[in-house]
């Protein structure tokens, strides 16, 4: 029997104290072979075996969102399993021991049903409880939102499939059941999420567009920050795909198109790719790297990242198929006013250089 794959590793780290939100996908993936010697029995007995802390109901949710495959094919709960099955499982992740207590919190939600949430979070708020971040975050005010409701469950509780960095904004969905989380999680594993960010970083990428690959893991002599190994010798394998959509010469906005979610993925990516993020400290973003450090530009540069004192990047838009109706869904968010903003001041400072 293989372990987990221990995809909360760096999260649950309290290295990632200020950073609670990485971008990691909250799913399992067990794989497991049978002995044998093993005798007939249905899988879902099996895996509340094999599997730790796996509930009948949980594998059974797995199993009914199509999530349990048997040597390739998915198989129902009364699967019995045979000697040498290979057998692979993606489930959602069990709920975080940490307590969510409902706040009274402003959300910017821009969809609900009766299985889904779709937010547009601000910069500075912290995705869920956790080190050294155990009020004040959107899970906390989702839980008072989902049990203000009329006719709402005294203990609702929202169920995250994803997250974004605390000083990310943009759009994060989160579901309100068992079902739909299960699904999503399925279609996260698979990379069937169309997930673009927008980013404003240092310089102009040679490549107009292209791709970075590269395994992203923590950095191993500053565990507070994530770095590239190209040679995969540590880390988890990450592909961004971006585009340049404007240059200013001395910075430039970009799209992100991700097919992972690793922890600071695209802020390690493109610090790798010799253009890191403007304004993003923990990844060297945060001092002048193109241009003169003096006089006029330097003060620009200054007033620039008073104005955004975050790395600058937005969860633009979320493309999936929704896990329970099948309809595709689509949402899309503004800029926020701080990179738009900067993007402003750029614009002058390169309409007025070249005149």
């Amino acid at each position: 029997m293989q372990d987990a794959e221990d995809f909360l590793e760096e999260h649950d780290s309290p290295d990632f104290a200020d950073d609670e939100n990485v971008e990691n996908e909250l799913f399992e993936h067990h794989r497991i072979i049978a002995d044998k010697g093993q005798s007939l029995l249905r899988i879902d007995k099996f895996l509340m075996v094999r599997i730790e802390n796996a509930s009948r109901n949980k594998i059974q949710q797995a199993a009914k969102a199509g999530n349990i495959f048997v040597n390739g094919i998915a198989v129902k709960p009364n699967y019995r399993v045979k000697p040498r099955d290979v057998i692979s499982v993606v489930m959602a992740h069990p709920p975080r021991e940490t307590e969510v207590l409902p706040e009274n919190i402003p959300l910017n939600i821009i969809f609900e049903d009766e299985h889904l949430i779709v937010v547009n979070k601000e910069a500075g708020m912290v995705v869920h409880p956790g080190y050294a971040n155990f009020e004040g975050t959107m899970l906390n005010a989702l839980v008072w939102h989902l049990r203000n409701q009329s006719g709402a469950r005294p203990d609702a509780m929202p169920l995250l499939v994803h997250r974004i960095d605390k000083d990310t904004s943009g759009i994060i969905l989160v579901t309100k059941t068992e079902e739909a989380q299960t699904r999503i999680a399925r279609d996260f594993f698979n990379h069937t999420i169309k997930r673009a960010y927008q980013a404003i970083v240092w310089g102009t990428p040679k490549e107009k567009e292209g791709t970075i690959t590269g395994h992203v893991g923590r950095n191993l002599n500053n565990r507070l920050i994530m770095s590239v190994f190209p040679d995969g010798s540590h880390g988890k394998h990450a592909v961004t795909h971006y585009k340049v959509l404007h240059s200013f010469d001395y910075v430039s906005l970009i799209e992100c198109r991700l097919e992972t979610g690793r922890t600071h993925q695209i802020r390690a990516h493109m610090k790798y790719l010799g253009h890191p993020l403007f304004s993003d400290e923990k990844y060297g973003g945060s001092s002048i790297l193109k241009g003169n450090s003096s006089g006029s530009y330097k003060k620009f540069i200054e007033n620039c990242f008073q104005i955004m004192p975050r790395q600058a990047l937005h969860a633009k838009s979320l493309g999936f198929n929704h896990p329970i109706t099948g309809k595709e869904m689509f949402f899309e968010s503004e800029l926020p006013d701080d990179m738009l903003q900067v993007l402003e001041k750029w614009n002058f400072f390169l309409s007025g250089r070249n005149k």
